[in-house]
């Protein structure tokens, strides 16, 4: 997409700065001023904070302990604090956080690298960076763009050494490498299974690289390449296999290289039919009151800036993504809460929240044909259904699973993702409960769950107009000798019926699992279950009498606790042994 452009309109840069640097101070003194609020008070908690230790101890946890936060909190509240510093020197003219620069910018020079532990292919004969070989992962990019932002907001404030410095670090851990090492996995000349990590790394690359460079064509061009590399592998309809969270950092740093791009050199793809649908993305997948359909590693009710939203909206002509990025906007210091992103807390700080035009919100209908990912709005249900395969990027093992809202709160769902460790990207991965098929609305077939790999995939998937259909034998291994497990959903006059038929070679138990926000009340005469709390119903009397009991699923992980706080449950219903089983399951507020 990118290269064709470019050989058609060829690059023409024009230095630009993306941000008003701190002497102007009309810019920066017109800032809104509950967003200066938010900001001097960040400052204020940072600055009687010192910045922290990061020891060799901390980063060798990865490969010791398979902790990623020993490495990772430290190094990114050093980042946090030398944001919050800078901040407050633009914000208000004084330079009492400037010392705090100043240590900020040197402490991060001096760091062996710039890549947290978890990214460095460390091994346990190896468990320390290595200053020979600099390596660009999400976070060195991200630091590189940080500080070359500082050094252009702050200008003359800085000693001219100091900026100088950060260049020379700049230039021979991020621009230089990324000109002349062709062996980056993201950079898709080695592989061609790329994720977010290629958008989120050249954005920032770009960022820096407009900083400190005078004429960026060459490596603008080279990061077009990347850029289209990895786009071949996001698919037609514009979809996220990773979830909406990470369209953040894979749509949306995409969205951040096209503005760059737009700004600097006047390339303009917003009337392309896949950066249109990439962009609509979010809103298509939102369920209202801040939840997602949240499949694969995607939290629950993930953060995604609302600025980007408004703006990717208001590039395509999408009233409903504006509107969705008004209605998620957030104050400026959020950008800094997750991993520290100057850029995106700066873009922020200069846009105002759109006059979203009052409108009737029509229903979701979604569907997704290369995700086969189906959404329903009915009579105050909206449903998320799933098709897929078990080797989707951040996959959990989930080939037909299914989510419920009602009146824009979860009902069934799907747990969604934890704090990463060693094992969350490894062999291990499917030992963590929130990655495995009996922790998802799937059924399991005797004792066998679904299994992870490319070939576990839905087959016969078809879309309707009140829901869809699959087969998820497929995504079971053959020993649970399964001819078919056909699956279908149908959503109509306030209800949703789901019903599965499965055909075993031999007599084999079913239980069908569904995972829950609120605790369900059995009633084992009736067939039949409510949620406490919530009024919401789910029956299974139509068919052969299941067995039905409910475990709750405490959940301790502080990522997935934002989401669920508290605890989630785990309904199992099962059935006897039986060569055919046939199921109807219905659930209603």
């Amino acid at each position: 997409m990118l290269t064709e452009y470019i050989q058609a309109h060829p690059l023409q840069y024009h230095p630009s700065a993306q941000f008003p640097p701190s002497s102007h101070r009309a810019a920066w003194e017109g800032v809104d001023a509950a967003d200066r609020a938010d900001l001097l008070a960040l400052a204020n908690d940072w600055r009687e904070r010192p910045y922290p230790l990061l020891t060799a101890g901390m980063y060798a946890s990865f490969v010791r302990t398979g902790s990623r936060k020993d490495c990772e909190n430290p190094y990114f509240d050093r980042r946090r604090k030398l944001c919050a510093a800078a901040l407050h020197i633009c914000l208000t003219d004084e330079d009492i956080d400037l010392a705090a620069v100043e240590d900020g910018l040197i402490l991060i020079c001096e760091e062996t690298t710039w890549a947290i532990s978890a990214h460095a292919g460390l091994t346990a004969a190896h468990p320390f960076p290595d200053a020979k070989a600099p390596i660009i992962d999400l976070f060195a990019a991200q630091t590189g763009m940080i500080l070359s932002f500082i050094c252009q907001l702050l200008g003359d404030r800085l000693h001219p050494d100091l900026r100088e410095r950060v260049r020379w670090e700049v230039e021979r851990r991020i621009l230089s490498p990324f000109m002349h090492n062709d062996k980056e996995w993201w950079m898709g000349f080695v592989r061609k299974d790329l994720c977010n990590w290629t958008p989120w790394i050249v954005s920032n690359v770009m960022m820096a690289a407009n900083v400190w460079m005078t004429d960026c064509t060459a490596l603008y061009t080279r990061a077009c390449g990347m850029i289209d590399r990895w786009l071949d592998c996001v698919p037609a309809d514009g979809g996220c296999d990773e979830g909406a969270g990470y369209w953040n950092m894979a749509g949306g740093a995409f969205l951040d290289c096209l503005m760059l791009l737009e700004k600097t050199c006047g390339v303009n793809l917003w009337d392309n039919d896949k950066v249109r649908r990439m962009m609509a993305y979010p809103e298509l997948v939102y369920l209202g009151g801040g939840w997602f359909a949240n499949f694969a590693d995607c939290d629950a009710r993930p953060y995604i800036s609302g600025e980007r939203l408004q703006y990717a909206g208001e590039k395509t002509d999408n009233p409903a993504l504006i509107r969705m990025g008004v209605e998620m906007r957030s104050m400026p210091s959020w950008e800094l809460s997750d991993t520290p992103h100057l850029s995106r807390l700066l873009m922020r700080l200069f846009s105002r929240a759109a006059q979203a035009e009052a409108a009737d919100v029509p229903q979701k209908d979604v569907w997704l044909p290369d995700l086969q990912v189906r959404i329903l709005e009915k009579d105050g249900l909206t449903v998320a259904m799933k098709g897929g395969h078990n080797a989707e990027s951040h996959n959990h093992n989930d080939v037909g699973t299914f989510l419920i809202a009602a009146k824009g709160q979860m009902q069934a769902v799907d747990a969604g993702n934890m704090v990463y460790t060693a094992k969350t990207f490894s062999a291990q991965r499917y030992e963590l409960w929130n990655c495995r098929s009996i922790y998802h609305n799937v059924p399991m077939i005797g004792e066998w769950e679904q299994h992870n790999g490319p070939e576990y995939a839905a087959r016969d998937v078809q879309c309707s107009p009140k829901g869809m259909a699959l087969d998820m034998a497929s995504a079971y291994p053959a020993e649970a000798g399964l001819q078919q497990c056909q699956r279908s959903f149908c959503l109509e006059g306030g209800r949703l019926s789901v019903r599965d038929e499965v055909v075993c070679d031999a007599p084999q138990p079913i239980t069908w699992v569904l995972m829950l926000r609120h605790e369900p009340v059995i009633d084992q005469a009736r067939q039949c279950c409510h949620l406490k709390e919530s009024g919401f119903w789910i029956d299974w009397s139509e068919n052969a009498p299941l067995t039905a009991s409910a475990e709750p699923i405490n959940v301790t992980d502080p990522r997935m606790a934002k989401s669920y706080p508290g605890c989630l449950w785990r309904l199992t219903l099962s059935a006897a042994p039986s060569t055919h089983h046939t199921q109807e399951f219905l659930f209603e507020a």
